[in-house]
């Protein structure tokens, strides 16, 4: 028996030789290589099959020597099995032994000590060729930017993209494990790590993770247990923890072991790499880890085309068992890697599932041997915080799960599921083992032009290549064939549709149903994505020189090298059925430079007859020879085409064809219905505008925050048009200028223009006058081109345009809108203007009006605040707000969570479908009855506008995770509210009326009453309630009413925080008083939330609702339009009382009528008082005077004459029957005249002492003779008393000098020689007619005389004889002269005389300078 003894001794000497000659730090290699074996052998494992890895570890620390040689990689590979030696040796690294210091003990090691020592960093030596390689390269991450980094090949990026895994190691690094997390085991199964980035996911943004031994990713903290089936989210939150995760295999696992004959024989476990700022790394780990990634995703993902990852994480989990198995089952393992990638705003998740052995874990009702039966693992998603889940169906916890290896096919590999997992979960890879009628399609993009040619990439079933693939878009009653890509992806091109919005987009393979679905939103031309710029605005010119484009060619492919063609498209409704169509070839060979010069010269010669009624249309870019015959269409905004159908035009119309075109416009739309009268007044100030939120919207055409330009409004700063279509499909647009007032058309051509259609038309979308854009460029901007913009501003057409057929409504009888608020710990402020505060838990509501068949119904959802250093605060706040008008699409807008607001603050719902506005296309979304958008300003999707037809509109704003809602309403439901916002009637008696109609009689400031009297009774429940309603919110996972609501909660109703906080917080009280003053609102909230941003925004919130409510009840008052004359120009525009305008006429026209106009105080326009103002041109004006003096003539100094000759009239016939006989001496000429009263001068006994002459009695009769008349008394006659002259004619008697003549009024002068014929056949009754004295007068010109009156009057010399009998009249001064007789020349009045005349001076009765009473004439 010695010998065995001996035989013993002598194996045990050996052994421990060998083991000291090979090393401890082979053993710890052995046992890294298989930690469970080492667990096996000291039959050391928990029930959950957690082996005791730290106690293995720490044996083995103790039994390393301290001065024990390091290892060597030779010795590494000697454990490899035989048959893999060859090739491990051939992957071996060649690098120098590392000289550990002796003081370093134990297997720790700083990084610095191992990069001090002789290794190769520049990793020359490394095999980069080994996807499997297990140790990690060392190359340190790099950022040149001397072009000096490494750039990768195509070959080298496909050789590393044909590998299924991505990179982990189990060797190198500073501690010589790689990637491999030793902290993770049965007795530790998550360690943290940090991002240091932001990693977007599911609408959270971490910068953390919790890698699990459990196959999944954790962010927030889990519940204490779980239940089977897993159900995310937890309906219990907050209750319990819900949390966040990204689950690839979410199970109970330990780490399992390895056959030494596997073909892997990395380290089981799990692994962990992360390579971050990839976008500029130079080094080439870091460029391959990049580019395979970016391509993987780009190719794997629809609409990730342009992504590029910044950061980059790997995840591996390595040959996981499940726990709670046997022994034997370590070795039934599952390996599987996510790869997650992320840009910062974009995150996508790669799933490899390598190995599926196993399902389930025993806790779940797995047996012990296989892992089978009970409840699979779960793979999907959970936002946490009770938000929303992605369950990866049908594999997740079904028994298909396994079939998770031969699925996916994303890049060509079985096995590799791809997912974007920023904000919602869409999946990148087919599904082939799902069915239902309705089936999630994914598509990308979601949106695209109305007018068509989107390539739409389709990913959901899973496509073969000999299968027929058909796409139905709602509006088109003929399916699209879409072409086969790939397993995961085909693709559809979208025609040009008659439609906008979102409509239903399905596809179907084969003969099977359209079963999968999604929603495609349509973008009218007007508001689509600008695919092609203009570089000025040449193009809306007459006769432009150049027109300037650019495009960006990566839009149409990655070869810029590529041809591409430039058509010409047109429209027109010259039928019901609108017509786009083809006009002409701009450019059919151009190289993809992105920039192109249209030459309108080119086109001069053009002849197109069939389509020269084309006034406007679009520029479209494609391929010339696409590959697959598939090419992208980019389309331009609408453009007009005068540069382009001008000469042909003009051949047609002659020079001025802009003036054709608008009266062939103008008599076709005379023939259309009027709507002017439907559209919405427009309000008088852009403040009244933008509080208007019900009826007016901003104008993407002119837009102060997006589009301040106002190409067609000059002077304007910004545009509002109405949300909704009329009933009619007509539009209303208020323009404002600079100093905020509303500009008119009857001012200038650029002024607010009503629109006949609607930007989104009108259903049904496809006939003439209704379709989304282009009917509003047919009809409304079309004739703005022909009639104003290429003729002048005051051409007939375009003053025709402006006053007639597109005038502006002026605001006299617009009528503010009435608000109603609630914001905080909910504080409201009704119609009337009544405040109070509410805080009860549930959903309410907040408005319901009915206006005849306009409908109203806005409700709210308060949740309790979040809990503050002192614990949970009795209060709530408003958490969602749900809208619906008259059988609309229900409206809700939610507030995201506070850790999800890192990208959007509100979700909005329609109809219970998430909706987004992220992108410049999307910002104004109309569904059915209802208008949704985001001002352009707002990135984040912070405030939320709601529409109606009826012009109500709700706005909800979000700031610092705390929302305030505003309803806005017409006057038209005046009397006709009721809800917590109360009973518009201008009367806050009654804002308190419940839901049966009674008035609750409440205290404000007892706010316990105003909670169970009134508010309570406005509670929604889970089913419709009389007078309340039933509750229109989304409610995910099973949830109702009653979930939120709490009736039995009691919040706090003191009001001031001075008496509801005790003693010992004296400095929250100060604080409320210094942050809030005197809205005891911002006072209340700080006191119950001790945040203050919460104050803050209560109290800004507060502010607002009262500063818009006093704006809107504060008329102003306009005095209307005050056109601008034609031809002429306004000094301003203004309209408001005290207003002062002044006109001024262009150069070579006449002002008529007030210059001068002025606003009054009671809005009205002053009276003019020479009339309306108008500018006339010379030859008019001349004609107008003219005119005038004819009417003058006619209306005026007829009639005086008239009156004159009826007077005289009347007092002869009164003078008849006093004295039948009596005669009115009236002098026949003008001689006679002048002989009479010279014969009266002659006489010095009648000249009275005033020199004047004296009134003589009148004669019935002229005496011939001295007998006496028959009948008449016996008078003798005198001759030397004077002729009875009538005053007319004494007081036209010519004077001596030229001063002293007066004229006021003649009769014909006859010649002398008919004083004779006259004398024999007139009565014997009249005088003889005088005889010209041969006394010179004044020959003066007269203006009054006839002709025959000049050329007597300016005779020199008469040399009429003297009539017998007649009376020389003359002068004192001219009597006392000797009398030179001077020979007689003519016997005509007007011969010309060498003798000057004396001059002639008369007294005849009239005032004079020393005698009142006589005149020098």
């Amino acid at each position: 028996m010695r010998w065995k003894w001996l035989l013993l001794l002598t194996i045990i000497s050996i052994s421990l030789v060998q083991a000291t000659s090979d090393g401890d730090d082979e053993q710890v290699e052995v046992i890294s290589d298989n930690d469970n074996a080492n667990d096996n052998d000291t039959e050391n494992y928990d029930d959950d099959g957690g082996g005791t890895d730290t106690e293995v570890e720490q044996l083995v620390s103790e039994e390393t020597p301290e001065e024990s040689p390091p290892p060597k990689e030779e010795k590494i590979e000697e454990i490899a099995p035989a048959e893999e030696e060859e090739k491990l040796d051939e992957d071996a690294i060649d690098v120098e032994p590392i000289q550990v210091q002796k003081s370093k003990k134990g297997k720790y090691m700083n990084y610095e000590d191992y990069m001090g020592f002789n290794l190769d960093t520049s990793d020359n030596n490394y095999d980069w060729n080994d996807m499997n390689n297990r140790v990690a390269p060392n190359e340190p991450p790099t950022h040149r930017n001397d072009g000096r980094g490494y750039t990768i090949t195509t070959a080298r990026l496909q050789f590393i993209r044909s590998h299924f895994m991505y990179w982990f190691f189990d060797k190198g690094g500073p501690e010589n494990s790689g990637d491999l997390q030793r902290d993770i085991h049965a007795s530790n199964q998550q360690v943290h790590k940090n991002f240091n980035f932001q990693l977007p996911f599911f609408g959270f943004r971490f910068n953390y993770t919790r890698v699990s031994l459990n196959g999944y990713l954790e962010f927030s903290d889990p519940p204490e247990h779980y239940t089977y089936p897993l159900v995310f989210p937890i309906k219990d939150w907050p209750r319990r923890n819900d949390p966040s995760f990204i689950g690839i295999f979410f199970s109970r696992c330990r780490i399992g072991r390895i056959y030494q004959t596997d073909f892997d024989q990395r380290v089981p476990g799990v692994y962990f790499r992360q390579e971050r700022d990839l976008m500029t790394r130079t080094d080439r780990f870091g460029v391959e880890v990049r580019e395979r990634v970016m391509w993987d995703i780009r190719e794997g993902v629809v609409g990730s085309d342009t992504f590029i990852p910044k950061h980059v994480v790997i995840i591996t989990w390595k040959n996981m068992s499940f726990a709670g198995g046997i022994d034997n089952s370590l070795f039934k393992t599952n390996s599987f890697q996510m790869v997650l990638a992320t840009d910062e705003v974009y995150t996508y998740a790669i799933m490899n599932y390598a190995e599926i052995n196993w399902s389930s874990h025993t806790e779940a009702g797995g047996d012990t041997t296989g892992g089978e039966g009970g409840v699979p693992a779960y793979i999907g998603f959970n936002a946490g915080n009770g938000t929303q889940a992605y369950e990866y169906k049908p594999y997740s916890q079904a028994s298909v799960l396994r079939d998770l290896t031969g699925r996916g096919w994303a890049n060509g590999f079985p096995g590799r599921h791809i997912f974007r997992i920023d904000e919602r979960i869409m999946l990148g890879t087919c599904n082939k083992d799902i069915d239902a009628a309705h089936l999630p399609l994914v598509f990308a993009p979601e949106s695209g032009n109305m007018l068509g040619g989107t390539i739409i990439n389709i990913t959901g079933p899973c496509f073969m290549p000999n299968e027929r693939i058909e796409c139905m878009f709602e509006s088109e009653p003929i399916p699209v064939v879409g072409k086969y890509v790939d397993r995961n992806r085909a693709i559809c091109i979208q025609p040009s549709l008659r439609v906008q919005g979102y409509i239903r987009f399905a596809i179907r393979i084969g003969t099977e149903p359209f079963k999968w679905r999604g929603w495609y939103f349509v973008e009218t031309p007007a508001t689509a994505t600008d695919r092609i710029f203009f570089e000025d605005s040449s193009v809306h010119q007459r006769n432009p020189a150049e027109i300037r484009i650019s495009w960006n060619r990566a839009n149409l492919t990655t070869n810029f090298n590529a041809a591409v063609r430039i058509s010409l498209y047109g429209y027109r409704e010259s039928t019901i059925r609108p017509e786009l169509e083809y006009i002409d070839m701009i450019e059919n060979q151009l190289t993809n430079t992105g920039t192109y010069t249209i030459a309108p010269a080119n086109y001069r010669m053009r002849n197109n007859p069939n389509v020269t009624d084309m006034q406007f249309g679009f520029l479209q870019i494609t391929l010339v020879d696409p590959p697959d015959g598939i090419s992208p269409v980019l389309w331009s905004k609408p453009i007009p085409l005068a540069w382009y159908f001008g000469p042909q035009w003009e051949a047609r119309h002659g020079q001025n064809w802009p003036r054709a075109l608008c009266d062939n416009w103008l008599r076709l739309d005379r023939f259309l219905r009027n709507f002017a009268h439907e559209v919405p007044i427009c309000p008088c100030k852009l403040d009244q505008a933008l509080y208007d939120k019900g009826r007016f919207m901003p104008d993407f055409d002119c837009d102060r925050d997006a589009n301040p330009t106002c190409l067609n409004h000059r002077g304007g700063i910004h545009c509002v048009r109405s949300g909704t279509p009329t009933s009619q499909g007509s539009e209303q647009q208020c323009c404002y200028d600079r100093n905020g007032f509303l500009m008119l058309s009857h001012d200038q051509m650029w002024g607010s223009r009503p629109r006949r259609t609607h930007n989104i038309g009108q259903h049904p979308y496809n006939e003439a006058n209704k379709v989304p854009t282009l009917s509003q460029w047919f009809h409304d901007i079309r004739p703005y081109y022909s009639c104003c913009r290429w003729q002048d501003e005051q051409a007939v057409g375009c003053e025709t345009f402006r006053f007639e057929r597109r005038p502006s409504q002026d605001c006299v009888a617009y009528q503010a809108p009435g608000v109603a608020s609630i914001f905080g710990d909910p504080h409201i402020v009704t119609f009337d203007g009544l405040e109070y505060t509410f805080n009860g838990m549930g959903e309410f509501v907040l408005v319901r009006g009915k206006n005849g068949a306009d409908e109203i119904d806005v409700q709210a959802r308060f949740q309790q605040v979040a809990r503050n250093i002192h614990g949970p605060v009795m209060a709530t706040h408003p958490t969602s707000i749900a809208v619906r008008g008259h059988n609309s699409t229900v409206i809700e807008v939610r507030v995201r969570p506070r850790d999800a607001q890192w990208r959007y603050r509100l979700d909005v719902f329609a109809d219970g479908r998430r909706v987004y506005f992220d992108r410049q296309s999307l910002k104004f979304q109309y569904f059915h009855g209802v208008t949704v958008y985001t001002p352009s300003y707002i990135l984040n999707q912070s405030e939320v506008v709601i529409m109606f037809p009826s012009g109500a509109g709700v706005e909800v704003v979000e700031n610092a995770g705390f929302m305030t809602a505003r309803v806005y309403l017409p006057w038209g439901f005046i009397n006709k509210t009721r809800g917590l916002f109360g009973n518009w009637s201008f009367d806050v008696t009654d804002d308190f009326t419940r839901p049966d109609g009674t008035v609750a009689q409440i205290n404000l400031n007892n706010f316990e009453t105003v909670h169970r009297e009134f508010a309570l009774k406005w509670m929604l429940s889970d089913r419709e309630t009389e007078g309340v309603g039933a509750g229109l919110f989304t409610r995910e996972f099973g949830r109702t009413a009653s979930y939120y609501a709490n009736i039995t909660f009691l919040p706090n109703f003191i009001r001031e925080p001075r008496d509801f906080l005790p003693a010992n917080r004296s400095a929250d009280i100060e604080m409320a008083h210094q942050l809030c003053g005197e809205s005891y609102q911002c006072r209340f909230d700080y006191g119950m939330t001790l945040n203050r941003e919460m104050a803050h925004f209560t109290r800004n919130y507060y502010d607002s609702a009262v500063n818009i409510q006093r704006s809107n009840q504060v008329r102003v008052l306009s005095c209307g339009i005050l056109e601008t004359p034609r031809f002429g120009r306004k000094s301003n525009f203004m309209f408001t009382p005290g207003a002062v305008i002044t006109f001024e006429c262009n150069e070579g026209f006449f002002l008529k009528g007030d210059r001068r106009r002025v606003c009054g105080l009671d809005g009205r326009w002053d009276l003019p008082e020479y009339g309306y103002t108008e500018c006339l041109r010379e030859v008019f004006f001349v004609r107008n005077i003219v005119w005038i003096v004819i009417l003058i003539i006619v209306f005026v100094i007829m009639p005086m004459i008239l009156c004159i000759v009826c007077v005289v009239y009347q007092y002869r016939k009164k003078q008849l029957r006093k004295d039948p006989n009596y005669v009115l001496p009236f002098p026949h000429s003008r001689s006679g005249s002048r002989t009479t009263l010279k014969g009266i001068n002659s006489d010095a006994s009648d000249i009275g002492d005033d020199n004047s002459i004296k009134k003589v009695r009148s004669y019935d009769a002229t005496y011939n003779t001295h007998e006496p008349l028959k009948n008449k008394p016996a008078v003798d006659f005198d001759p030397s008393k004077k002729m009875d002259l009538d005053e007319d004619d004494i007081t036209s008697s010519e004077g001596s000098t030229a001063q002293d003549q007066k004229q006021m009024g003649r009769r014909s002068q006859r010649l002398a020689s008919d004083y004779k014929a006259i004398e024999e056949e007139e009565d014997s009754r009249y005088p003889p007619p005088p005889i010209e004295s041969p006394q010179p007068y004044n020959g003066t010109y007269s203006p009054t005389f006839s002709n025959l009156d000049r050329s007597s009057y300016a005779s020199t010399q008469n040399q009429s004889p003297t009539p017998a009998g007649a009376i020389r009249v003359f002068p004192q001064s001219q009597q006392q002269q000797p009398q030179q007789q001077q020979p007689q020349t003519s016997r005509f009045f007007g011969e010309p005389s060498t003798v000057s005349p004396t001059p002639l001076t008369q007294n005849v009765g009239l005032p004079r300078v020393a005698d009142s009473r006589s005149t020098e004439v």
